[in-house]
C-alpha cells in the first residue's frame, strides 16, 4: 500500500486505486453505512448503542462473460451489507478491529473477491470519528483458523455441595479416561449472595459469585483450569485440558445474552451447553431445569454416587 500522507485520510476507493497491483481490478463498494450497535471495551460501553459507521471496497476478479444485466453474474451490494449484519449479530466484541476482520472475511468468502478494504468509525466516541482500517486479500484465511477442530465437549454441572464431595477425584478421573473434552460448569456456592435491587448491576454480582465457586473447584484439583474465552475453551478442549467455566465475559459479548438469570446457574449452564454445542450436560446435586426441552441431552446424578454415567 502507498505510504504518501495525503492518502492517509483519502477514500477507500481512492487507496484501493494508489495500491492497485498489475491487472485489471474491478471495484464494488458500499459508503457511510451506519449502524447503531452496543460495542466497546469500556464499561460506558456497555448496556448502550452508539453509531458506528462502515466503509468497504471490495477488488473482484472481472468477469469473463458477458454479465448481461444478470444479478447472479456479480458480486451483490447485499454481500457487503451481510457481512456486516453477520458479524455484528455473531457476538458482542470490544475491539473495531476484531470486527473489523470478521466483515473482511465474510466478504472475502465470495468466490470472485480479491482484496477488501475495511474503514470502521464511530462517531459518538469524541468530538471526530475515531476508526480502525484494514486491508486483506484471499490468502488471508483467519476463518479457518478460528474454525478448525472445533469438538464437541462434555459439559458437568457441579452444585455447592458436589464441588465439596469426596468422590470430585474421581469423577475427574472417570471423565479424563473417556477421553472427550470436558468443561466444569459450578453453582454460586452456599453463601448468600447479596441483591443490589438494580438488574445490570445484581447480573455482575450473580456472574462473580459463579467465578468464586470456579476459584473454588480450580484449587480443589490441580486438573481444572478456569477459562473465561472462546479462544481458550477451544485452545484447551484440543490439547486435552479440563476447564471450569468463568461466565461473566462470554455472558456480557453474547449480543443478546442468555434468555435466563445468572442467579439460575443451572440454566444459564444448560444455555452454555447449547452455546458450544456440547455433546451433553451431567448436572449434579442439582435438579434439573423443569418447562421447554433444552437443546442439549441431559443427565442428572447425586453427589453420594460415585461413578459418573
Amino acid at each position: 500500500m502507498s505510504s504518501d500522507i495525503h492518502l492517509a485520510f483519502a477514500s477507500l476507493a481512492e487507496r484501493a486505486a494508489a495500491s492497485a497491483t498489475d491487472g485489471p481490478a474491478d471495484r464494488i463498494s458500499v459508503r457511510d453505512h451506519v449502524v447503531e450497535v452496543e460495542i466497546g471495551a469500556f464499561q460506558a460501553e456497555r448496556g448502550a448503542t452508539q453509531r458506528v459507521r462502515f466503509n468497504v471496497v471490495v477488488e473482484v476478479e472481472p468477469v469473463t462473460v458477458a454479465v448481461d444485466d444478470d444479478v447472479d453474474r456479480i458480486l451483490s451490494y447485499d454481500r457487503i451489507t451481510e457481512a456486516i449484519d453477520e458479524s455484528l449479530a455473531e457476538e458482542r466484541l470490544n475491539l473495531l478491529e476484531t470486527l473489523a476482520e470478521r466483515v473482511a472475511e465474510r466478504v472475502l468468502a465470495a468466490p470472485r473477491a480479491a482484496r477488501v478494504f475495511v474503514r470502521i468509525e464511530k462517531l459518538d466516541r469524541g468530538p471526530g470519528a475515531l476508526g480502525v482500517e484494514i486491508v486483506r486479500d484471499r490468502s488471508w484465511h483467519p476463518g479457518e483458523a478460528r474454525a478448525e477442530g472445533r469438538p464437541q465437549p462434555r459439559l458437568v454441572y457441579l452444585s455447592d455441595a458436589a464441588i465439596a464431595a469426596p468422590h470430585l477425584p474421581h469423577w475427574i478421573d472417570t471423565l479424563q479416561a473417556q477421553g472427550r473434552p470436558v468443561i466444569f460448569c459450578v453453582g454460586a456456592g452456599a453463601g448468600p449472595v447479596p441483591q443490589t435491587g438494580h438488574r445490570m448491576t445484581q447480573r455482575r454480582i450473580d456472574l462473580l459469585a459463579i467465578e468464586q465457586s470456579a476459584w473454588r473447584l480450580a484449587a480443589r484439583d490441580d486438573r481444572c483450569v478456569v477459562v473465561s474465552t472462546r479462544t481458550e475453551l477451544d485452545w484447551a478442549m484440543r490439547h486435552g485440558q479440563i476447564c471450569v467455566w468463568a461466565p461473566s465475559k462470554i455472558v456480557l459479548d453474547t449480543v443478546n445474552g442468555p434468555p435466563v438469570a445468572a442467579g439460575d446457574t443451572v440454566a444459564l449452564a444448560v444455555w452454555f451447553a447449547e452455546l458450544v454445542e456440547a455433546e451433553d450436560l451431567l448436572v449434579v446435586a442439582a435438579d434439573l431445569p423443569e418447562g421447554e426441552d433444552a437443546g442439549v441431552r441431559l443427565h442428572a446424578m447425586s453427589a453420594e454416587e460415585r461413578d459418573i454415567p
